[in-house]
């Protein structure tokens, strides 16, 4: 049975049981403060759990992509080096919404795997939560007795909290949990010990395939439990390992998921997969086909990889695969990106956007390997460089902090280090450098930390967003919660009848204030968690439940909503330009400015940026009425032409903006009519990744200061040089310009003739050698070419020149051809350098060097003197 052929059975055994099938829900997650990606299938159903939301039915399926690379669920760095771990993965699951329970789940989950997927019956076991006297809980008793009504008793196992109580992390949905588990040994191998022993014990080929969670439980920030509004049945069955126990294999990797791309890399680095764990190259081929899926996916899905937050996270997976495949496949030129086609076909027909996004996948890959493999060649000159000082030092473990510089800095991974080091003899220091990880992670920590307690829930009320019709509305605080960070304490409210439009889209939150007759609060943002529009608030009211006036920062507002309303109409304008392949890649809108990032492949044209302008602004002069279709079916809204983002997790009714033939999906809010726009002007384009382009551009008030800002630089500019002419006295200027510098550059070269003559006969005999050391103000051009001359013409000679020009230290040397084997031009300069606090280098005939410190030129001088 194919990979294929297992996910598709799934999908139609549950639809036979009236689940809806939905597609699965990006892998980057873009509006939940608390988690980065979908680490789990339940993640985009969070809100259908904690009653939030209505679910658009009370029974679905799905299969759903996965990435555990950071925080409580984390598998990166056992991914290559066993035979199940991933970054990347597919959770199959179906899910009740207050519907069936245990019983159903237990049965459907029995029926399927045994008779649908035809797996024998004792190779399963199954565990149930023993309960936990510190929290109260009790034995499941209900899952044993639905279980034994299929399977033996003596292969049901108690399993403690932290097997059989699931939590997706510190706070939200949780409950008890029954696990699947399959023994996949030989039969010679279960003769001699009982897979009842080996049940949860990390055993590679005795694992967990299925996972079935009675969600009953909501976790609060003190720890406490208290009941959901409903009970619901949430599973997730790992579709690597059951593809591997439906196949017959010992290894995930083994599988038609996994040798598709082993093939290709084979093929790509003459290296032979043998499965063997151990096997360094072994290791990094799991590690380069895992983590291609994790990085592949994740950019289709719109995540790029970058310097910080989630794009941090890719980057270093990414990276990891980069660094395995140098160091054990001897791959030194990008390669990686080449697996993007592979994984296409593999997946393509049941995830779409990978087919939709592959060439900006592949590109983007390509790039960030490229960049990696030249910041991994910059690295191991630097590492050469600190291997040969500690040598000269007598020492045999580097230095701690340029290990860590190396790797905190510079991306060279600490490994490479390592393994480099070793190979000289020498060693890292291991618990300093481990201590400096520490000390960085601590510092993100603090930059980030923050401690969020319990919601305080007073008079039940209606929440609603009324932000789109009206920027001030009375309203009442339905629900508060204290806040604490590195700048104090901030309260969190959720208002009846919120104007404030929460950060999302590209939008960012509103700001304003929260005020009664007797208090006043400064609302700082605004953002949505878990369906709830959430404003920070700089106090506590004395007297939370009265009535209180809500009002958006009007001015802000109204240029973020320019902002964001000529953001739909440079979309447009981009894919009528340069063709319909220009899709969003992401965006920032606020009252400042505005930034689009869309796939490119090319820089514009000063043509093009020109004529993009004039579309928007000639659309902004049509003064084209807003049409705004609120909460229309998803697929209305596609069919009148709306463009749905890849990466974006639609509902079944959406809202639609449109400005004549723009037509967009968006929450955002904008402008009634696009005069209100005012002028569109681009600032900037430039690249913001492989095959991404980025247009930085401002509206309304901003565009209206920025050309009163032109006229006033230009009124200036005709006054300092007495012409209402600019551009000709301009022209002018640099025609004079030009002919002056002729003239100081012929002077230049006058003197320097002459200082040649008086330094020639300036050498002092040193022994057998001649030493020149010399101060001077002459230029750095006028320097080297004096040096250069006096090197060829004056034999067994060293040549030291130390310059003031322009107030900054400037130190030439030159060693004559004759001495190159005995002096080195680049040692001499490291040396005298360090009196001007600078560096430099060159080859062994020539170096230079500046620096900051120019009252170190006369220590420098006296040292030169000495050489």
């Amino acid at each position: 049975m194919t990979s294929q052929e297992i996910r598709q059975k799934f999908l139609d055994y549950f639809k036979s049981k009236d689940h809806l099938i939905v597609p699965s829900a990006p892998i980057v997650l873009k509006d939940d403060p608390t988690l980065m990606f979908s680490n789990s299938g339940m993640t985009q159903f969070k809100d259908f759990f904690l009653g939030y939301k209505t679910p658009t039915a009370p029974r679905i399926a799905d299969t759903q992509k996965c990435l555990r690379v950071s925080g409580k669920h984390n598998d990166l760095d056992d991914v290559g080096r066993d035979t199940y771990h991933h970054t990347m993965f597919e959770m199959l699951g179906n899910w009740s919404f207050g519907d069936y329970f245990k019983k159903d789940a237990i049965a459907f989950a029995w029926e399927l795997l045994t008779e649908v997927y035809g797996i024998p019956k004792e190779n399963l076991y199954v565990t149930i939560f023993e309960g936990d006297a510190s929290e109260n809980l009790d034995r499941d008793q209900d899952a044993y007795d639905y279980w034994k009504a299929v399977i033996s008793e003596d292969r049901i196992i108690n399993g403690n909290k932290k097997d059989n109580f699931w939590e997706m992390g510190a706070s939200g949905p949780c409950g008890p949990c029954s696990e699947i588990h399959i023994d996949l040994r030989t039969p010679e191998e279960k003769a001699k010990v009982s897979g009842l022993e080996l049940v949860n014990n990390d055993h590679p080929q005795v694992v967990e395939v299925w996972n079935l969670v009675f969600m009953e439980f909501n976790r609060k920030a003190d720890g406490s439990l208290e009941k959901l509004p409903a009970q619901h049945v949430d599973t997730g069955m790992g579709f690597e390992r059951l593809c591997m126990a439906l196949q017959g294999k010992s290894s995930n990797y083994d599988t038609d998921v996994f040798t598709p791309l082993i093939t290709k890399v084979e093929e790509l680095s003459g290296k032979k997969y043998t499965g063997i764990l151990e096997d360094e190259k072994d290791i990094a081929i799991r590690v380069v086909v895992d983590h291609i899926r994790a990085v592949s996916f994740a950019i289709a899905d719109g995540q790029l990889p970058s310097n910080g937050g989630a794009g941090y996270v890719i980057r270093r997976i990414l990276r990891r695969g980069i660094s395995y495949s140098y160091r054990f496949l001897d791959m030194k030129e990008a390669f990686l990106y080449k697996l993007v086609a592979v994984l296409q076909e593999q997946m393509g027909a049941f995830f779409p956007e990978l087919e939709k996004q592959g060439k900006l996948v592949s590109e983007v890959i390509k790039s960030e390997e490229e960049s990696f493999l030249r910041t991994i060649e910059t690295g191991l000159i630097r590492v050469e460089k600190l291997i040969q000082q500690t040598i000269s030092e007598g020492k045999k473990v580097l230095p701690t902090q340029e290990v860590f510089e190396l790797y905190d800095t510079y991306g060279f991974p600490d490994d490479l280090t390592r393994i480099i080091a070793e190979e000289k003899g020498l060693t890292i220091d291991e618990e300093g450098f481990e201590a400096e990880k520490e000390k960085q992670r601590r510092r993100s920590q603090l930059d980030s930390a923050q401690k969020v307690y319990d919601w305080v829930t007073l008079e039940e009320r209606e929440e609603n967003f009324v932000g789109y019709d009206q920027i001030e509305a009375e309203t009442y605080i339905t629900r508060y919660r204290k806040v604490e960070n590195k700048d104090g304490e901030f309260y969190q409210v959720v208002l009846s009848n919120s104007p404030f439009y929460p950060e999302g889209g590209g939008q960012i939150g509103d700001k304003g204030v929260l005020e009664n007759a007797t208090e006043s609060f400064e609302v700082l943002e605004t953002k949505k968690e878990n369906g709830l529009i959430i404003s920070l608030i700089s106090g506590l009211p004395k007297d939370a439940g009265a009535v209180f006036y809500a009002k958006v920062n009007a001015n802000e507002r109204k240029n973020s909503q320019a902002n964001h309303s000529a953001t739909h109409l440079l979309h447009e304008a981009l894919r009528e330009v340069l063709g319909t392949h220009v899709e969003q890649k992401g965006s920032y809108v606020g009252p400042d400015y505005l930034r689009f990032d869309f796939s490119h492949f090319n820089k514009m044209t000063d043509e093009e940026l020109a004529l993009i302008e004039e579309k928007v602004n000639a659309k902004i002069k049509e003064n084209i009425a807003l049409q705004e279709f609120r909460n229309i079916p998803i697929q209305e809204a596609i069919d009148k032409g709306a463009m749905a983002l890849f990466g974006e997790k639609y509902g079944d009714s959406v809202r639609m903006i449109q400005f004549g033939s723009s037509k967009e999906l968006c929450g955002g809010t904008h402008v009634k009519s696009t005069s209100e726009i005012g002028h569109f002007k681009i600032n900037s384009e430039s690249s913001a990744a492989a095959g991404i382009r980025r247009i930085e551009a401002i509206s309304g008030d901003k565009s209206e200061e920025y050309f009163k800002g032109l006229e006033k630089q230009i009124t200036e500019l005709s006054q300092l040089l007495k012409s209402k002419d600019v551009v000709r006295s301009i022209e002018k200027l640099i025609e004079e310009n030009a002919s002056l510098k002729s003239e100081v550059d012929a002077l230049k070269k006058e003197k320097a003739k002459g200082e040649i003559g008086d330094w020639k006969g300036a050498y002092e005999q040193k022994g057998d050698k001649l030493l020149l050391v010399k101060k001077t103000s002459l230029d750095a051009g006028s320097v080297k070419d004096i040096v250069f001359q006096l090197k060829k013409e004056i034999p067994t000679s060293i040549t030291i020149i130390l310059s003031d020009a322009d107030g900054k230290p400037m130190i030439t040397v030159g060693v004559s051809d004759d001495l190159a084997g005995i002096y080195q031009a680049g040692a001499l300069i490291k040396e005298l350098a360090k009196e001007i606090q600078g560096g430099g280098g060159g080859n062994p005939g020539f170096a230079t060097a500046g620096g900051k410190n120019l009252d170190g030129l006369e220590n420098a001088y006296q040292k030169a003197l000495n050489i």
